[in-house]
């Protein structure tokens, strides 16, 4: 099976601490990939789509909740990527592809017991994505070998928070979300203006 290149490019946001944007948009330092065991689509480097509000009001939230967390002033940098190759899971054979990684990792053995996907505290949402990383680094691991492809980036999109009114279909935190697999794909970085006039 063949997935094609994403058309197009794409910005997006990454949320993190104002030292750490200034000296990646500089070129100073290269953003760090996420390698958390709970990662939503797998390890590597995360981008909220076209929301740059959505990715400062995640390195806020992240700063007030965690103390290690290494954000103490929150910022946001944007990003021109080419998603390459993409598993982008608005796309029904890609959704095949998940499914199909999982029963495959279900039959391998690789585990006594699948890891799950969980909540936090009074959340309703899936915070913790223990599964899903696992399945989606398990298809990482298979796809060239058995589809002959290799994914540069994952693209899902997340209907996450409250509701926005009494039985809505819209959902306070709904966003798109990128990891970039290969760094390749990342042409460059720049400052939003409308965090520059924020800050």
């Amino acid at each position: 099976m063949e997935i094609e290149k994403m058309p197009g490019l794409v910005i997006a946001y990454h949320g993190c601490d104002a030292l750490i944007a200034e000296r990646i948009v500089s070129g100073k330092e290269k953003l760090k990939g996420s390698k958390n065991l709970y990662d939503w689509l797998g390890h590597g480097q995360y981008f909220w789509e076209n929301s740059p509000q959505r990715a400062f009001d995640w390195a806020t939230e992240l700063c007030e909740r965690n103390t290690s967390s290494g954000i103490s002033n929150p910022d946001v940098i944007g990003a021109v990527i080419d998603l390459g190759c993409c598993l982008n899971l608005m796309d029904i054979a890609c959704i095949e592809l998940v499914k199909y990684a999982y029963q495959d990792l279900v039959s391998s053995g690789a585990y006594d017991k699948l890891p799950q996907n969980s909540n936090v505290g009074e959340s309703n949402d899936l915070l913790l994505r223990y599964l899903d990383c696992a399945v989606i680094e398990y298809l990482h691991s298979i796809s060239y070998p058995v589809f002959e492809t290799k994914f540069d980036s994952v693209r899902g999109v997340f209907v996450e928070g409250n509701p926005i009114y009494p039985n809505a279909g819209f959902r306070e935190k709904t966003h798109i979300q990128i990891c970039v697999v290969d760094p390749k794909c990342i042409l460059g970085y720049f400052k939003p203006l409308h965090f520059i006039e924020r800050n």
